[in-house]
């Protein structure tokens, strides 16, 4: 069945001399991997920024039913990045995302709201100007909303410590290391409360948002099996100490 939609790239390889295989979030389709004949020829149709870190998309294939991979006809931009690919602040922050995202997002499920907020979320960086040093925090805890594990209840005098493992804030400690309190939980859960537009009212120097960073990350691997440390996570902290 040939047919279209809106995606965002999460990976390509090389499958031969003159053709790739991309990896792409689609909003009709879920993850869903294509072939792309030819892409890799000088003369190519198809400019090989399309298939760039998170490009957003708008492709033609034939997808087969019960098929894993399908022929990519047709694909376009449908937004082009403005300032992330000339900002190392921003495309690195792009990198680590596309990387945590590849890693997470496994299945074939349609998850339409997902796709908005991924897409939403890349514009948003796209387009700011300034004012998105917390952009990556917020964006891995909102995504925890998608993956199944956002933070549970807030912190408080009582609830002063976040388990990891069960994803809640508690007043007891755990038997396990997997857990941060005082001023890293409260941070963190100020964090999960608001929203880009206003992530800026945290306040946090570069020590705390690395320590923050680490945190989110523990606590993805705890949650994504098989997640890893993401190699972009050392080029990221460099880049904004």
């Amino acid at each position: 069945m040939i047919s279209s939609s809106r995606g965002i790239v999460f990976h390509q390889l090389k499958y031969s001399e003159t053709s790739i295989i991309a990896k792409i979030f689609t909003e009709k389709f879920g993850l869903q991997s294509y072939i792309i004949k030819g892409a890799r020829r000088k003369k190519s149709k198809t400019s090989p920024g399309v298939f760039q870190h998170l490009s957003l998309v708008e492709l033609t294939a034939n997808h087969k039913e019960k098929s894993n991979i399908h022929f990519l006809q047709d694909v376009r931009l449908t937004y082009q990045y403005s300032s992330i690919p000339y900002d190392i602040h921003k495309s690195s922050i792009l990198l680590l995302i596309n990387e945590i995202l590849y890693r997470s997002i496994k299945e074939e499920e349609v998850n339409t709201e997902l796709f908005d907020f991924i897409s939403n979320s890349l514009q948003w960086l796209d387009l700011r100007a300034s004012g998105f040093a917390n952009f990556h925090l917020v964006f891995l805890l909102q995504l925890s909303k998608f993956l199944g594990f956002f933070p549970k209840g807030i912190y408080s005098d009582t609830n002063h410590l976040f388990d990891m493992n069960s994803g809640c804030f508690e007043s007891v400690m755990p038997s396990h290391p997997n857990y941060f309190n005082d001023k890293a939980a409260y941070q963190f859960s100020l964090l999960a409360q608001v929203s880009f537009e206003n992530m800026l009212d945290v306040p946090l120097n570069n020590t705390s948002r690395n320590y923050l960073l680490n945190n989110i990350i523990e606590y993805y691997q705890l949650h994504v099996p098989n997640l890893g440390t993401p190699k972009s996570l050392k080029v990221l902290k460099e880049v904004l100490s």
